[in-house]
């Protein structure tokens, strides 16, 4: 009776991972001496008996791929420790990776049995036009293995879906994590962004991997081999994989005839000046417009994220909005988004009043001794140990039920307490905490002194924040910077390119491209540029230009991306050979600069039109090279 709910199961969540995509049918069989054979139209993957991954072959041009008797199972199961009695009392307690150590094809499904753990997993999977998705359906496991403990079974904290031993070749790009030359590619991504990609490193190559979280996604979630006999006809397959799945279009930003134009960046634009910013722009032959959310949202730096009014620069709303951008277009010039997704000000609707819970608290703490509805609070009793709690001066802020706490400091032996206290910070309302409330230490940025708080992506707060940004962006813009992308919980990996993700899927639709202040794996799909470096002074131009942009584009290269030259702003001291010298390496790679323009700071320089005159002559060139 049990195995019949279990099959059930099975069939449940394999007619589910069937309707996420339409694929082709994957080419397998089960060879007698080499194990598992599984085929799609550009590569062949065998994986032993012992579920071993033993070759990657790319058809077209009979290239191995994988590193020879290198000895890495294709999967791995990992325990926080051992939980069955007789294994629990082999082994000591601590986290434990169990290696596969079996594997069976069904025509459809892998079953991959482990060291030691007394389950085996079922992984379906399915080919597409250059790539095999692999899919964690569910686990073969008997309670009797558990003693019938009362435990949902078997206790995973994380599966590798997939790791591949790969060759060294000319080229690894470790955001996308691929490994390629001019012959052959080959990758491991992540299907959606709850996959956490990386790789370890080898002397002769890497081994490409890929990991599902129990609490993000285990069950159901799937990662991908993709691979191509090349950079061209990977990302042919690298796009059809994107179509197939519904994802970002990735490959298709990156090949958009605009995508290396310089960027003309204003924080001031509005309905009054439009025309003289849209006229220095075609002076210095910009075609691509960024507004920061400065342009048009309320603001007080960044005390105010998270509101996203408008501000009464624009009398008939998103419609009065809609005409400027409108007016931008018409004159050819492409208008991009700046926001700040993750951040939320501290004098926000979200703060002011009452803390939202759905704010990140690094560190969580429960009250030993009430706190009074009014009175002063000096010091707050705590049953943990706050050691290592921030101590920076930016950062010492605690939240209970809504109230800021300011503190000075905390003991490490009992009593657990913080002290130095202050209460109402962020002028939030003094309310009575009963004892056992549990409160913790804000996620505050470090980007100022008490200016905004971070968001706990594992809530929704995130879509809701979204989905006002989404309101602006859909009144005309076509290309979208985020700003601020690293201010998230960890696992950093999913989370960053996560709330990425969450806001483009608000968007009527998606933008050409992206670029973003931080990046992870899945946000490849996404962000299209890369990022830009904030502004170097004149002083140290050049070094830096040497040290950053230009020391980054050769990997953004190997992850085939370009990445932005700027951000640059204009100084009395700044100089057109400074620009000329700087234009001429992002041109090199082929990557834009992005100019922070504002009337004053071209008014104070004494070669703005020298200036202007460098941006146009170096996008001649970006256009002629197009």
């Amino acid at each position: 009776m049990k195995m019949i709910h279990l099959r059930f199961r099975i069939l449940v969540a394999a007619f589910l991972a069937l309707s996420l995509t339409m694929v082709q049918g994957c080419k397998g069989r089960q060879d007698q001496d080499d194990g598992v054979v599984l085929e799609t139209e550009t590569f062949r993957l065998t994986v032993g008996k012992d579920a071993i991954a033993r070759s990657l072959v790319i058809k077209k041009t009979n290239e191995e791929m994988l590193l020879k008797d290198a000895g890495v199972p294709l999967f791995s199961v990992t325990q926080d420790r051992p939980f069955n009695n007789e294994t629990k009392l082999q082994h000591p307690n601590t986290r434990t990776t169990y290696k596969a150590d079996s594997l069976s094809w069904d025509g459809e499904r892998l079953t991959v049995g482990f060291d030691t753990a007394p389950y085996e997993a079922v992984v379906k999977v399915d080919a597409g036009a250059g790539y095999l998705r692999f899919t964690l359906e569910d686990f073969i496991c008997e309670p009797e293995d558990y003693g019938n403990l009362a435990l949902d079974l078997p206790p995973v904290a994380e599966f590798r879906i997939l790791q591949l031993p790969v060759k060294e070749r000319d080229h690894y790009g470790e955001w996308l994590n691929c490994m390629w030359d001019d012959a052959s590619a080959v990758c491991v991504a992540g299907c959606d962004p709850w996959s956490l990609i990386w790789h370890e490193d080898r002397t002769d190559g890497r081994v490409l991997t890929a990991d599902l979280l129990s609490g993000k996604k285990l069950r159901g979630g799937s990662a991908a081999i993709i691979a191509a006999e090349g950079k061209e006809p990977f990302l042919d397959a690298m796009d059809r994989f994107e179509a197939d799945l519904d994802l970002p279009r990735g490959v298709q930003s990156r090949r958009s005839p605009i995508l290396n134009r310089s960027i003309y960046w204003t924080s001031d634009a509005n309905p009054s000046n439009i025309d003289r910013h849209i006229a220095i722009a075609r002076k210095a032959g910009l075609k691509m417009m960024l507004f920061y959310y400065t342009c048009f949202v309320k603001s007080r730096g960044y005390r105010l994220m998270g509101d996203y009014d408008l501000k009464d620069d624009y009398p008939g709303g998103y419609d009065y909005l809609k005409k400027m951008i409108d007016k931008v277009k018409a004159a050819g010039i492409t208008p991009g988004f700046h926001t700040l997704q993750t951040h939320v000000g501290v004098e926000s609707r979200y703060v002011r009043h009452s803390i939202d819970a759905r704010l990140n608290r690094k560190r969580m703490f429960t009250l030993k001794e009430p706190i009074p509805a009014s009175g002063e609070v000096k010091e707050i009793f705590v049953e943990e140990n706050p050691v290592d709690s921030p101590l920076h001066d930016y950062t010492r802020v605690l939240a209970f039920g809504g109230e800021g706490f300011e503190y000075e400091g905390y003991t490490t032996e009992p009593p657990y307490m913080f002290t130095g206290v202050r209460r109402g910070a962020f002028n939030t309302d003094a309310v009575s905490h009963r004892k056992g409330e549990t409160g913790g230490v804000l996620d505050l940025s470090e980007y100022g002194k008490g200016t905004s708080i971070y968001i706990n992506q594992d809530n929704d707060l995130q879509d809701e924040i979204a989905e006002k940004i989404a309101r602006i962006y859909d009144c005309g813009f076509e290309f979208l910077y985020l700003d601020g992308s690293e201010g998230v919980n960890p696992p950093t990996g999913i989370n960053v390119s996560l709330a990425q993700y969450r806001v483009a899927s608000k968007l009527a639709k998606m933008p050409v491209f992206s670029e973003g202040a931080a990046k992870s794996h899945f946000g490849w799909h996404v962000q299209a540029g890369a990022n830009a470096f904030d502004v170097f002074p004149p002083e140290v131009f050049k070094e830096k230009i040497l040290e950053f942009p230009y020391a980054e584009a050769p990997k953004m290269a190997d992850n085939m991306t370009r990445l932005d030259f700027g951000w640059w702003n204009i100084r009395p001291e700044t100089t057109p050979e400074m620009w000329d010298f700087a234009d001429s390496l992002a041109a090199e790679w082929h990557c834009p600069v992005t100019i922070q323009f504002s009337f004053q700071s071209l008014e104070s320089n004494p070669h703005a039109d020298d200036l202007l005159t460098v941006l146009k002559k170096w996008e001649e060139y970006r256009e002629k090279e197009n």
